[in-house]
């Protein structure tokens, strides 16, 4: 099923897409990696805040390149989700909801989003050029020392994404093999 959301997501928009659904993503959006995410969490761990309220919250995993003169952004293409599974249920422990990224999750990290609502989106890997057209603003909120992972603040129009695993943990690279396999026996 094609459908176009408007962040926040909330919990019950969350429960509202399903593993396979094909989604265009409209709204402010959070980029982190493995870097910005270790801090964030370190700083949770400490009591403290992080920069940004992660209430209904998605997080792109993106480290993108810089902008050329004119753009809002370089190339903004998925990084490999797994390298934030160690982080992504204590930031859903605080609200944040959705990821996009690419690639498989742990176990653990699908527990957690059936205990929060989560959802994982997948975006195109090699598309970083196509992706970063659908980004139509770019602001740099915390962590400029790590450079391209820095925690950026982005709106998207339109993003073009598959929900990979929904908030009842389906997922789809799963059901896919398994309808394969099912198809060629």
């Amino acid at each position: 099923m094609e459908k176009h959301i408007t962040l926040p997501l909330t919990a019950e928009l969350a429960k509202t897409l399903h593993a396979g659904d094909t989604v265009y993503l409209t709204g402010t959006i959070y980029t982190s990696r493995d870097a910005g995410h270790k801090r964030m969490c370190e700083a949770l761990a400490r009591g403290e805040k992080i920069p940004f309220d992660p209430t209904d919250a998605t997080i792109y995993y993106v480290g993108p390149t810089p902008a050329k003169p004119g753009q809002v952004i370089g190339s903004a293409g998925p990084t490999t989700s797994g390298r934030m599974d160690a982080y992504a249920p204590t930031m859903m422990s605080v609200g944040a909801r959705g990821m996009i990224g690419k690639g498989a999750r742990l176990p653990e990290v699908v527990e957690a989003m059936k205990k929060y609502s989560g959802v994982y989106f997948g975006a195109i890997g090699g598309a970083g050029a196509l992706l970063a057209k659908c980004i139509k603003s770019a602001e740099l909120i915390a962590y400029e020392d790590l450079g391209a992972e820095a925690l950026r603040k982005l709106y998207v129009e339109d993003m073009p994404l598959v929900v990979i695993i929904d908030s009842e943990g389906n997922n789809l690279y799963e059901e896919g093999r398994a309808a394969y396999l099912a198809q060629h026996k």
